[in-house]
């Protein structure tokens, strides 16, 4: 069973696989990591990482969510950002009172930078799906 094909509480859906484009809006997350399967809600306060997750609720709900190498940098660059992340789904977004967002998260599958193609307004990315192999595909 593939991740797109459970819903939000956990049950099964006949839904098809989700199709994952190779640019996506990438979003830096401090003191994280975020792996495939994954659910959790995100604060996201930083204006390019709000206009990131606006960018992916007007595309298909789809972000890039990759760790910084340094938790205490304000502004990242792309040398400031591991190259491999979580491709995921925004489940929900919630608009906060002090200009933050929160948002619930799922990770769907690992991806890797291929290349920035932008970094403000938002980040934005080409990706490449990263293909783990399955136990039956690992030599003994």
């Amino acid at each position: 069973m593939s991740d797109s094909e459970w819903n939000v509480e956990g049950q099964e859906t006949k839904s098809s696989p989700v199709e994952i484009p190779d640019v996506l809006p990438l979003l830096p997350i401090r003191d994280i990591v975020i792996y495939p399967y994954m659910m959790l809600p995100l604060f996201v306060g930083r204006d390019v990482s709000i206009r990131a997750v606006e960018e992916s609720l007007s595309r298909d709900r789809l972000i890039f969510l990759v760790s910084q190498k340094n938790s205490s940098e304000e502004n990242p660059n792309s040398a400031d950002i591991h190259r491999v992340g979580t491709i995921a789904s925004i489940m929900r977004m919630l608009k906060l009172a002090d200009g933050r967002v929160k948002i619930l998260v799922q990770g769907l599958s690992k991806g890797e930078v291929d290349v920035y193609l932008r970094e403000r307004p938002f980040f934005e990315v080409k990706i490449r799906k990263v293909i783990e192999p399955t136990l039956s595909e690992v030599p003994i």
